[in-house]
Formats: C-alpha cells, sequence, structure tokens
C-alpha cells in the first residue's frame, strides 16, 4: 500500500476511537433513564472512560513500537466492541461503568495507533497527514451523532449493539492493512529479540536524539529510489536512534510538552463540556448555545487539518504556539462580546478559539517523534498524553469550582490567559541536544 493509504486506514481507525468521546453526549441521557442513574453517576461513567483510554496508551505505545499494530488493533476491535455491547445490555450503574471504561481501553489503543502512524510513514507532509487522521476523531462523529439521536430512544439497545460491532469491523479491518515501515517497527523488534543492550544504551542517554542520519552521516537511500514520496517511510534509523520515555522524561522539552497539553485539555473540556452553560450564562440565547456547540466540533477539526497542513511550512513549533496564543486571545474576545450581549460575535469568537486549540494533537506526536526518535514514538508521545488525565480534572472539577467561585466571565479569562502561557512556552522548543 502507498503510505497515504495508511493515513486513510489511520483516520478510519480514530475515528472508531472518537465516537466513545463525543458520542457520549448523546447516549447519556439514554443511559440515565434506563439504568436510574443520576447526572453525577452519568459523569463518573465519562470520567472513567477518560481515565482508562488515557493510561492504557503508554503500553500500548510501547508493544506498537517493538511490534507493530495488527495485533493491538485486534485488541481494539474487541474492546471497542464489548464497551458498547456492554452498555447497550448494561442493567445496573456498575456494568455500564465497566462496559464504557472497557470501551476506552480499547479507544486508547486505537487512538495511538492511528496518531502515531503519520510520525512512522513521513518526512515531508507529516504534519498534514497527522492532521488529517486526528480530523477524523471527532469529524466521523460528526456524521454518527444525528445517527444515533434518531435512533437511541426507541431502540437502545440495537443502536449500541450496531455502533459496538461497526467501531470493532472497521478496526478489525485495519489490522489487517496497517503496518509499519521495516525500518522502524522491524529493527525495534529486532531489538528485543536480541539487542537490548542497544536499547538500553539508548535509554541511558549515551546518544543525541537529535541526530537522525544514519551510521555514514546519509540520509535513508529508500528516499532517494522513491522521489514522489509515495512508499518510503520518514525514519530510516534502527532502535538505537531513538530513545524511550525515561531518557525523554529527563529533558525539559518534555515537560513543557506535558504542561501545554494539561492547559490544552483543560482549557478544552472546560470549553467543550461547559459551552451551553458557559452562552447562556452570560445571557445569550438557548438557540446561540445550540449554534455554538455545533460550531466548536467543525472548528476543531477545521484546525487539525489546516494549521498542522501549515506546520510542514511555517515550523511545527511556530504553529503550535502561535496557535494556542490566538486561542487565547479569541477566548478572552469570545467573554468580552458575550458579556455585551453580541451573539454572532461570540460565536465567532468561540469558533475561533476551537480552530486555534487543535492543532497541537496534530503538532505534538511529529514533534515528539522528531526530538526522540520515530522508533519509539508511540511510547514517548502516550507518556506526555497522559496529561489528558489532570487536564481532565481541570476541565471538570476545577472548572466547575472557578465558575461557583468567580463567575463565568472570570472563569473563562483564567482559561484564556493559560492558553496563551502555554502558546509561549510552546514558542519556546526546540530540538534535544546531547545536553538536554
Amino acid at each position: 500500500m502507498r503510505r497515504w493509504a495508511f493515513v486513510a486506514v489511520g483516520a478510519a481507525i480514530m475515528g472508531g476511537a472518537g465516537t466513545y468521546q463525543f458520542v457520549w453526549s448523546s447516549l447519556s441521557a439514554a443511559v440515565g433513564t434506563r439504568i436510574s442513574a443520576s447526572p453525577t453517576a452519568l459523569g463518573t461513567v465519562f470520567t472513567l472512560f477518560v481515565i482508562a483510554q488515557t493510561l492504557v496508551q503508554l503500553p500500548a505505545g510501547g508493544i506498537r513500537d517493538r511490534y507493530g499494530p495488527r495485533k493491538l488493533l485486534v485488541a481494539a476491535a474487541a474492546l471497542m466492541a464489548a464497551g458498547y455491547v456492554g452498555l447497550g445490555v448494561a442493567p445496573t450503574l456498575p456494568v455500564a461503568y465497566a462496559s464504557y471504561a472497557v470501551g476506552g481501553l480499547g479507544a486508547g489503543i486505537a487512538y495511538t495507533v492511528a496518531v502515531n502512524t503519520p510520525v512512522k510513514w513521513f518526512d515531508e507532509y507529516r504534519g498534514l497527514a497527522t492532521g488529517i487522521v486526528s480530523m477524523a476523531y471527532g469529524g466521523v462523529s460528526f456524521v454518527v451523532i444525528p445517527l444515533v439521536r434518531g435512533s437511541i430512544d426507541a431502540a437502545f439497545t440495537r443502536t449500541l449493539l450496531v455502533l459496538g460491532v461497526a467501531v470493532g469491523v472497521v478496526s478489525l479491518l485495519a489490522a489487517g492493512l496497517l503496518r509499519d515501515p521495516e525500518s522502524v517497527s522491524g529493527s525495534a523488534t529486532a531489538a528485543d529479540g536480541g539487542s537490548e543492550a542497544a536499547e538500553t544504551a539508548a535509554d541511558s542517554g549515551e546518544r543525541d536524539p537529535d541526530d537522525s542520519t544514519d551510521a555514514n552521516g546519509l540520509d535513508d537511500p529508500a528516499d532517494a529510489n522513491d522521489p514522489d514520496g509515495s512508499v518510503a517511510p520518514a525514519a530510516s534509523a534502527d532502535a538505537t536512534d531513538a530513545v524511550g520515555w525515561r531518557t525523554a522524561a529527563r529533558t525539559w522539552q518534555f515537560w513543557v510538552f506535558y504542561g501545554v497539553l494539561v492547559v490544552v485539555n483543560g482549557v478544552g473540556l472546560m470549553l467543550i463540556g461547559q459551552s451551553v452553560g458557559f452562552t447562556t450564562g452570560l445571557g445569550l440565547s438557548a438557540a446561540t448555545a445550540t449554534t455554538v456547540a455545533s460550531s466548536i466540533a467543525l472548528a476543531d477539526g477545521a484546525g487539525l487539518l489546516v494549521l498542522a497542513g501549515l506546520s510542514d511550512r511555517l515550523g511545527e513549533e511556530r504553529t503550535a504556539g502561535a496557535s494556542l496564543v490566538l486561542c487565547g486571545l479569541t477566548l478572552a474576545g469570545a467573554v468580552a462580546s458575550g458579556s455585551r450581549g453580541h451573539g454572532s460575535l461570540f460565536v465567532a469568537f468561540v469558533a475561533a478559539a476551537a480552530f486555534f486549540r487543535s492543532p497541537v494533537f496534530a503538532i505534538f506526536p511529529s514533534l515528539v517523534g522528531r526530538y526522540y526518535g520515530e522508533a519509539r514514538s508511540s511510547e514517548n508521545y502516550a507518556a506526555i498524553y497522559t496529561a489528558k488525565v489532570p487536564g481532565g480534572v481541570f476541565g471538570g472539577t476545577v472548572t466547575g469550582a472557578l465558575i461557583a467561585a468567580l463567575g463565568w466571565s472570570t472563569a473563562f479569562y483564567v482559561g484564556a490567559a493559560l492558553v496563551v502561557a502555554a502558546g509561549v512556552a510552546a514558542l519556546a522548543l526546540r530540538p534535544v541536544s546531547t545536553g538536554g
């Protein structure tokens, strides 16, 4: 298969995984009615999903880097299908907790396989390729949500069974199609088979993570045989050209990545989860609130595609940092315009904030691969992605406390200031050197 076909496969995997996050809002009321669960209990269902989805990515990333994506995708297919089927027949709240958490494990595995596929295969156009894959996380759900909302009340169990089978089949088919370049996965597997000393040396920091050339100081010779970039992978080096997350965590860049993702996830969940309450809390109409919710989903996907693609030309660090600064400024603009009753301007500013927030999710996987080596990029980005857990706490519990103590406007001004600070930090990123 040509490498752009692997991007399409990765997008399909990502879209199936994303339904667990984005379709939940259309399922939760029906689930609550069926098992007599309170809104707080339903919130816990989603929290358990986020925790499971996030924490599974570190071991899954390590396995993918060593053995490739196929067995992981088979496991993801089974877990995501089981999650929806279990929720569809759940008689009690504990079963719903367990089912959605199991689905979260599958979604997390699928996410880490999908988002790192362009990192394995691309050097040029990596931002665009990662943006296409990442956009599918919410983009597929934009199509699925109306179908679910139209059938969930009348055919609860059947709807979830169909959804479970659909995401399972997509992931299972992808397992038969997706592979990593031999120069990445093959050598990493070989390292487990008899070259563990080399991998240990890499983790001890005895190499320059910024050195992406081969032993002769040459670029991948495959590029010369594939001038149109249709087949050749991005990475040419063996497992010793990459460091693991423990070594990566000893560099300041790792913690900038982590801190930025805590803020981006926290303020993003704050905006997504509180968009309706934020709009009505500022005194704007329910119709405006509906428009805001839809605009966030569309703008989020558009930002992933457009700005991640532009990062190939403008530079990844510059694009990530500038987009987050603009996200903070437009979020502050949303508060200012909404407080003055300018509904149309408020919607435009909120959409702009969502547009500028999302690109880091396509740019950071690429940067992590470039800084620490493509051969272990899944493992390293999965470690950084655990920032979604504290980010989720901020977006939920902390945001609720801020709104209660400070009011809607001040709480969202705080969020805007944090995103601007995260953007400035991202602008300071530079490739890792032997000195860290």
